[in-house]
Order: C-alpha cells, then structure tokens, then sequence
C-alpha cells in the first residue's frame, strides 16, 4: 500500500522506514529540507509542500500526521482538509488530546474525509522493535488500512500468549487495536502514558532507596554499599518487576550509575495531565498517578512554596529550625 507522511522526526521517520522495509511505498514531507532528502536517498518519494505532498498520493490517500500535539497539528490539518477529498483517510498518529479528534473527526466528516487518531508507542525503538497502536476513528478506514498497522506492530514475537483469550480480537495480540470512534485510541493512549508516568515514579523512588541505604542518616553496622546496576540487571531475569521500562533502566545505569549527564529535571508531555482531568471528570480515584505527575512538577524547582509551608508549621507546633544552610 502507500501512506504519506508528514513529520519526519523521532518516530514520523522511522515509521516511514519500517513501511518501506515491508514493501510498502511512502510519500514524505516535512519542514526539514535534509528530512525530507534524507528519507528519499533511502527509497520514499519527496515533495516539496503538501499540495505537492496530496498530488503524489493514489486515491483514496492515506494521510498521517505526526506533529507535535496542539496548534502545529490542528494547523496542518486544516489546511489538509482544503486538499483532500471525499473518502480519503487522515490519520493523526501524535500525541493529541482526545477532544481534539472529536472535534477534528467532526470537521473533516463534513467533506466526507474519514479521520483516524492512532496512539502510537515505541519511540525510537520502533523500528526495531514495532509500533503498539492504540486507534479510533472510522472503522470502514482502519480496516481498509489494516496491512500498513499490520507491518508497523511489532507482532506476537516471543511474548507468550495469554491463556483464555478465545473470543477476543486477535490483532492485539500483534500490538495494535482498534477500540472505538474517534478520540478513543488517544484515550486509550493518554492514560497508558499516565500509567508510564506511575511505573517511572516507583522504579525512580525504589532506586533513589537502595542508593541512599548508605548514607549518613542510616546506622553504620545497616550501611549497604548496592550495585544499582547489577541490582537493575537481576530484577530483569524473572522478577514479577521486569518491564521494558526497567530494561532502559538497566541500559542507562550500565552506561553510568551516577546518571551524571543528567539534571533531574523531569517534563510532562501533557498526557499525564489529561488522564488525571479525565480521572476528575469520573470521579475515578487516581493517587498513584497524580503523585506522578506532581513529582514531574517538584522536580523544576530547588524548593517549592509547599516545603516553606511545611517549615513554618513544624517550627509553629514543635519549634522545630531548618538546618543552616551549606
């Protein structure tokens, strides 16, 4: 089949790379000149703008976006909307806010434009290893585009089955889905990167109290001088923990186990934020993940206002003082 893609970064790139590598043929662009040269030298066909980009594309085209969330993506999309017709397919395959697809679903069915939001993840180890996809939209589309989903998902490989699954669709098992109208694969991404969050904030704090164990604070004679690394690296062979995520955790402790290249300080790419919204709107309790999400927050400043709280009332009711300054 033959896709378009428009966003040649990170994972726009690298999706393009593994369509090809499945016999499937790309038209690209991005704003990136060198981006776009880039991908031609390796066999997608270039163009130079997105009237260009639309002109190369067979009927029905298919049309994915992967923009950064918000106004970049709107933007293109609408000026998509003036080039396409009636029973193309525009996918966006970012991370945007689930009310946005509706909203985008509902302008584009008016031009009979059939509209996808995929939630993709795997980042910049797609290539390798494949694409998890999380899609909503039209489902006559999804179906229609079912071989390029197909070559992007990283397939059963060597994860065992899962037992009593009879019944229930199997392309899951490939590691895509798809799971309702639109704005429901980027719901159903936002909160799997708002459990990500949670997962990251419990390996962070269970790493941060094995390093400390030998600090001052503890009794000498139960001082314990660990391994992080090699700690890391037993909990992946058969511990009820191991994940992906701790597999990138060993990776990184193995390069340097004092992760001296880095700062501490930790961004939200917005989907926590939206999953705690929408845990409000439901009245769903949501503690592990909204004390994820806030941490990302502490971690942009030296002191919040909340720790000088803290110290006003500990010297108010015990007469407690902050240590002198160093």
């Amino acid at each position: 089949m033959q896709l378009g893609m428009i966003g040649l970064g990170r994972m726009g790139g690298n999706i393009v790379r593994r369509l090809m590598h499945a016999s499937h043929s790309c038209v690209v662009y991005d704003k990136s000149t060198a981006a776009v040269q880039g991908l031609a030298s390796e066999g997608a066909s270039a163009s130079r703008d997105l009237a260009d980009f639309v002109r190369q594309l067979e009927k029905p085209r298919a049309v994915w976006v992967m923009l950064p969330a918000g106004a970049i993506t709107h933007g293109t999309i609408v000026e998509l909307a003036g080039l396409l017709d009636a029973g193309d397919i525009l996918i966006d395959g970012g991370n945007s806010f689930f009310h946005d697809d509706v909203a985008h679903a509902e302008m584009l069915q008016e031009k009979g434009i059939r509209y996808l939001d995929v939630g993709t993840s795997g980042g910049v180890w797609g290539l390798e290893r494949g694409y998890c996809m999380m899609i909503g939209g039209d489902k006559a589309a999804f179906e229609h585009l079912d071989p390029i989903f197909a070559a992007l998902a990283p397939g059963i490989g060597t994860i065992e089955r899962t037992p009593g699954r009879q019944g229930h669709d199997p392309r899951a098992e490939q590691g895509y889905l798809y799971c309702g109208p639109a704005g429901a694969g980027h719901f159903v991404k936002m909160v799997h990167n708002g459990i990500e969050y949670g997962m990251m904030q419990a390996y962070a704090e269970g790493f941060d109290i094995l390093r400390n164990v030998n600090t001052p604070v503890v009794p000498a004679n139960r001082r314990y001088q660990l391994d992080l690394t090699d700690i890391a690296e037993v909990w992946r062979r058969g511990s009820v923990v191991a994940s992906w995520l701790l597999d990138l955790s060993a990776i990184a402790l193995a390069e340097d186990s004092e992760l001296k290249e880095f700062s501490g300080f930790v961004e939200d790419s917005g989907e926590g934020r939206w999953t705690i919204e929408a845990a409000i709107e439901e009245a769903v309790p949501a503690d592990v993940l909204s004390a994820a999400l806030y941490t990302r927050f502490r971690s942009r400043q030296d002191h919040t206002f909340a720790e000088k709280i803290l110290s006003a009332m500990r010297k108010q009711f015990g007469g407690h003082q902050e240590p002198g300054k160093s």
